[in-house]
């Protein structure tokens, strides 16, 4: 674990060098004493470009215009109180993110409290938590009766577009309108509100929160305990949504380069070298013993699930997706939520082919409900689809239903996958 946050500074200090000599052009604005001297210069040579410190400013037009317009809505809304609505089972790039958004706010005089209506179950994201101090609350659904939801005069939808959340339906039943959308996820249909930033080619939302502090929305202090904090969240979201970096492009380069001021190597450290519970280890071993593989694509049902331990079921797409000839995961199960006592077919995937995209892939296998929404979707290498069991769900029944019950669902979830994974059979008479 050392030796890959070694590798982070290296990479880091490689990132930050580079980015003194880099040639791209930003969008600044220079005042009359600025000018002259620039002037003169290129006069001298005609091959002479400005090269701005990047760290400080918007790198493209859309990002000048996007911070910009977050700026605008942010003063609209002075002395609001807002919800942060994170995704129902948040990651470690939700988490900072959202912290980030926060922070933001609160120097437009917004406060703002940061929810989730799922739980958090991998390991690292309670480390995150807990080091951190991060300020993030669980409301489950069913106390949502007793919250008085009028204090809040908006909400904001961040790394998601409100289809991930049980939280969105009731709030805006409530008539809290949404105010802010920032996601990295493909566009969902129907998203509506004041702003919104949504790139699905930047690797994590992480890197556009990072972005908004380079623009300077909020200038981080190293001597604030809290800035430090969220900087090491920041960069702890951005290495899980890019693998370490190693799927990270110039902008997520730019953005830990900038995070590397003020982040605490060994509070990250502490995060990354949490360890995982046997619960998460037992559903990786039910998946390699349950595990086909075709065509490269390693499929793999775990059967069923407490709801604390939903979060193994990406670690377990992570494991698989290592082995040799694989370059796609899939494993699913299904989960039992006690608080809304249901059940649902949740699944992960987990990708190295990079023509294959995740989202298209699985909107592709399974479809979408009798609203038109999607059962999942995803972004760059990795996915995820959530499908309820309806009038099926429940423990009630005896061992041998809930067998019978299991058998149907694996059968059918592994159908839908073949379908696409082998193009040229069709299975006409269910699995073969």
């Amino acid at each position: 674990m050392q030796n890959s946050l070694t590798s982070l500074d290296s990479l880091l200090t490689v990132s930050e060098a580079s980015q003194v000599s880099s040639t791209h052009s930003s969008s600044i604005t220079l005042d009359s004493t600025a000018i002259k001297p620039v002037a003169k210069s290129v006069q001298q040579t005609e091959s002479f470009q400005a090269q701005p410190f990047g760290y400080e400013v918007p790198r493209s037009l859309e990002q000048s215009q996007k911070v910009e317009a977050l700026r605008q809505t942010l003063d609209k809304h002075r002395g609001e109180r807002q919800i942060v609505v994170l995704q129902d089972f948040p990651d470690p790039d939700a988490l900072s993110s959202g912290w980030a958004y926060k922070l933001i706010a609160q120097k437009f005089d917004i406060q703002c409290d940061i929810v989730y209506a799922g739980t958090l179950s991998h390991q690292e994201n309670i480390a995150l938590v807990k080091l951190m101090s991060l300020p993030v609350q669980r409301w489950a659904l069913p106390t949502l009766k007793s919250r008085d939801l009028s204090v809040y005069q908006g909400c904001a939808l961040v790394d998601n577009q409100g289809t991930t959340c049980g939280l969105v339906p009731p709030l805006l039943q409530a008539g809290i309108p949404i105010t802010v959308v920032i996601d990295h996820h493909s566009m969902q249909e129907g998203i509506k509100a004041e702003f919104v930033d949504i790139r699905p080619y930047t690797r994590a939302t992480a890197t556009i929160l990072t972005q908004y502090l380079q623009a300077g929305l909020l200038k981080l202090d190293s001597n604030s305990s809290e800035h430090v904090k969220c900087a090491t969240s920041l960069m702890h979201g951005l290495r899980s949504d890019t693998n370490a970096l190693r799927q990270a492009q110039e902008e997520d380069f730019l953005a830990a380069a900038y995070l590397s001021r003020y982040y605490d190597a060994q509070l990250l450290n502490a995060v990354l070298q949490s360890s995982r519970s046997r619960q998460v280890m037992d559903v990786i071993e039910r998946s390699l013993k349950n595990r086909i593989v075709q065509n490269n694509f390693s499929i793999a049902g775990v059967g069923y699930l407490r709801y604390d331990d939903r979060d193994a079921i990406p670690q377990a797409a992570d494991f698989l997706v290592t082995e040799e000839n694989v370059h796609t995961a899939v494993v699913y199960g299904i989960v039992h939520d006690e608080d809304e006592d249901l059940e649902v077919v949740v699944g992960s995937l987990r990708t190295n082919k990079i023509t294959l995209d995740p989202d298209e892939f699985i909107k592709e296998a399974f479809g979408q409900d009798t609203q038109g929404r999607f059962f999942g979707g995803g972004r760059s290498q990795a996915g995820g689809f959530e499908i309820p069991l309806g009038f099926l769900s429940g423990f009630t029944e005896s061992s041998e239903y809930a067998k019978m019950k299991w058998t149907v669902f694996d059968t059918q979830v592994k159908q839908k996958l073949l379908r696409l994974v082998n193009p040229e059979q069709h299975f006409p008479n269910g699995m073969n």
